[in-house]
């Protein structure tokens, strides 16, 4: 039995090497593709919460809050401190402005630039 064409497709994609300013870009649009996530990030903008806080704002399990706080942590959108026993979250406005100026030089959208050269 030969692999269908949608298998050799999704092998060959695997294989091409994704520049790395499109992999981040990727990463985080991945991140933010989550509703859970989405309603975590609302939440803090509204100001910094505690895991406890956040649990009872979305609904969600102690774990799940927690699982879903390190992935906006990896790609920069909030940061976390210790406060006694807990950590206050908080988000990190500036991630935004920082990821749309890396989105469009990464797609070439900002004035003179292609995707792959540096701007002038």
């Amino acid at each position: 039995m030969s692999p269908s064409p949608a298998r050799i497709r999704s092998t060959i994609a695997s294989v091409v090497d994704v520049p790395d300013d499109l992999r981040d870009l990727r990463t985080f649009h991945k991140v933010l593709a989550d509703a859970n996530r989405l309603r975590i990030v609302r939440r803090l903008s509204d100001g910094p919460a505690t895991v406890t806080e956040l649990i009872e704002d979305v609904g969600l399990s102690q774990p799940l809050v927690s699982w879903h706080l390190s992935r906006l942590r990896e790609i920069g959108l909030v940061s976390a401190r210790r406060q006694g026993r807990e950590t206050v979250h908080t988000i990190v406005p500036e991630a935004f402005e920082a990821y749309a100026a890396r989105q469009s030089r990464a797609l070439g959208l900002e004035a003179g630039s292609r995707p792959g050269q540096a701007a002038s």
